[in-house]
């Protein structure tokens, strides 16, 4: 059963996992088959270099961002970070923030998006994908971009035994320009 929600779900109540000081437990309940709006949600961009579609320099990425975002106080309580692959050699990471993150490069996603949650090694990404795409047509709706959120790193998901990812697949809305909204496009952009 599909349930819509206007922003980011809160976390269920269900049992307590120790955290691991670096990524907080992830409940996929919440991100369970939703569809969520999202107009003008704030997120840092940034790219990432991949072969074959394996992160190259993620890692340094991720900590470079982390310290702006740190600095500016604008963590979310739950992170929330997207991945669009648009190819074999680069993918797009959105990291979802609370405010504006001055030195960051800053842009607004828009639109509805319809999310389901996998659980398995990233080898599986491709089935998760061709599972998703089922999933929207079966909606009668249009994917327009597929983006993977990846709720805790690497070793955060060896350490909590379950390795989620969580698909939001973008559907086309008539209302809704077809592509992300670059703020540096725009009078409200943030100084670098």
């Amino acid at each position: 059963m599909e349930t819509q929600m206007e922003s980011q779900p809160q976390p269920s109540v269900t049992k307590q996992i120790p955290a691991t000081g670096c990524c907080p437990p992830f409940d996929p309940a919440p991100w369970q088959d939703r569809r969520v709006v999202w107009k003008d949600k704030l997120f840092v961009t940034d790219q990432v270099r991949c072969l074959f579609h394996v992160p190259l320099n993620m890692g340094a990425r991720m900590t470079c961002n982390q310290r702006l975002i740190d600095a500016a106080k604008a963590a979310p309580e739950q992170p929330l970070m997207l991945s669009d692959m648009r190819s074999s050699w680069v993918s797009d990471l959105y990291i979802d923030v609370t405010r504006p993150v001055p030195g960051a490069q800053m842009t607004t996603l828009s639109g509805t998006f319809l999310t389901k949650v996998y659980e398995g090694p990233y080898r599986d990404a491709g089935k998760w994908a061709a599972d998703m795409r089922r999933h929207v047509e079966g909606k009668q709706q249009q994917l327009e971009t597929l983006y993977f959120a990846y709720p805790t790193c690497p070793r955060c998901a060896k350490a909590y035994g379950k390795n989620y990812v969580v698909l939001f697949a973008k559907i086309h809305d008539a209302a809704q320009p077809p592509h992300a909204v670059r703020l540096e496009d725009h009078p409200r952009s943030v100084p670098s």
